[in-house]
């Protein structure tokens, strides 16, 4: 997990239409930058759809939100006509950009370990710094407090922890 106020490490990948994203060509943006394991899965789907209904606020904040995995720009394309999403996805297919974020990491599932994706977001602010970071994301908890049931929307928290950022500067 990268620390708060250290430089956001530099990246340039292909999106889902192949047009190289660079982080020097998004500065003076806020950006929430999301990384996830696979498109078309249950919980990065639910993630995607989450980010993409939350666009217009976000847009409002002038931020750019991207979701990064290791799939193809192909991949990104159906993951985007099937799921009617509105975001930009970036290919890692090399997990170079996943290692310098330190969100490709050594997992267990079922008694094997492998390397993988660990479902991180980070909020990179105007001048390039790490602002905020969450790591093992959930992407919808639900939690029950005296009794009353309640869910935890991640991209809620991400979203009231920009406007925070934001409001105190």
């Amino acid at each position: 997990m990268l620390e708060t106020g250290t430089k956001a490490p530099e990246f340039c990948l292909p999106n889902q239409d192949e047009v190289e994203i660079c982080l020097r060509d998004l500065k003076g943006k806020w950006i929430v930058l999301y990384f996830y394991p696979k498109d078309n899965t249950p919980g990065c789907t639910t993630e995607a759809c989450d980010f993409t209904a939350q666009m217009p606020d976000f847009d409002g904040l002038n931020a750019i939100i991207l979701g990064v995995s290791a799939d193809s720009p192909k991949k990104h394309q159906n993951f985007i006509a099937k799921q009617n999403l509105g975001l930009t996805l970036l290919s890692d297919e090399a997990t170079t950009m996943m290692q310098d974020y330190g969100v490709w990491q050594l997992k267990k599932n079922y008694g094997k370990e492998y390397m993988g994706i660990v479902r991180t977001t980070y909020i990179i602010n105007p001048k390039g710094e790490i602002a905020a970071g969450w790591e093992n994301v959930k992407v919808r908890q639900k939690r029950k407090k005296e009794g009353v049931a309640y869910e935890i929307v991640h991209v809620e928290e991400v979203k009231k922890e920009l406007q925070e950022l934001q409001a105190s500067l």
